[in-house]
């Protein structure tokens, strides 16, 4: 994670909550598609809690970490005022299970990936391997590699994908909706990937 989230968390610069705005419609497609049920869902990089918050009302056990206590303070009042039960843990992505446990049989992620460099990558593959249950499926939001890295996130390629985690498949891929993005945002290109952890 970047040094600048706690920053942007502080001053209300988090446009990256708004990019998985259509994020409970893509779930009811893609629950449906394949037929999932309810059991235990982590969601890394969970921000203020929305997408964990939508697991939760559909019956899931939900875990979500974040590096950002001020982020899961809003995420634990967010839970609250939905009346869902979320367990929100401070932890990092590259360090899994540490903090989270494991046992999971879905992962959201939604923007985190996509922001690591290529170590940070490996070591999530690494401990998502070890939080993962076998057969577990990952739903991720991703930016397309990105030419100027610095303005936004760097991007993430199916090869990224398949090289960070060489224990999952890549079962899909599609292009996100983006007409509920900001431009720059809708701009860098962003995919759905689900993968399937062998």
């Amino acid at each position: 994670m970047g040094p600048w989230y706690k920053l942007y968390y502080r001053v209300g610069f988090t446009p990256w909550e708004r990019a998985g705005a259509r994020f409970a419609a893509v779930l009811d497609v893609f629950l449906a598609r394949e037929g999932l049920t309810p059991g235990r869902a982590l969601d890394v990089g969970c921000g203020t809690g929305r997408h964990a918050i939508e697991l939760a009302s559909r019956g899931w056990q939900v875990t979500g970490l974040d590096r950002v206590p001020l982020a899961l303070e809003r995420a634990r009042r967010r839970a609250a005022a939905a009346q869902v039960d979320v367990t929100f843990v401070e932890a990092d992505v590259t360090n899994l299970p540490a903090g989270v446990g494991d046992g999971f049989d879905l992962v959201i992620d939604l923007g985190c990936f996509h922001g690591l460099g290529v170590a940070e990558r490996d070591a999530y593959g690494r401990g998502l391997d070890l939080a993962a249950s076998p057969g577990a499926n990952l739903l991720m939001f991703a930016f397309a590699p990105q030419r100027l890295p610095g303005l936004l996130p760097r991007g993430v390629s199916r090869a990224d994908l398949e090289r960070a985690l060489s224990n999952w498949t890549v079962a899909g891929e599609s292009a996100a909706d983006v007409t509920s993005l900001p431009a720059m945002l809708g701009r860098a290109d962003p995919h759905w990937f689900h993968l399937v952890h062998r």
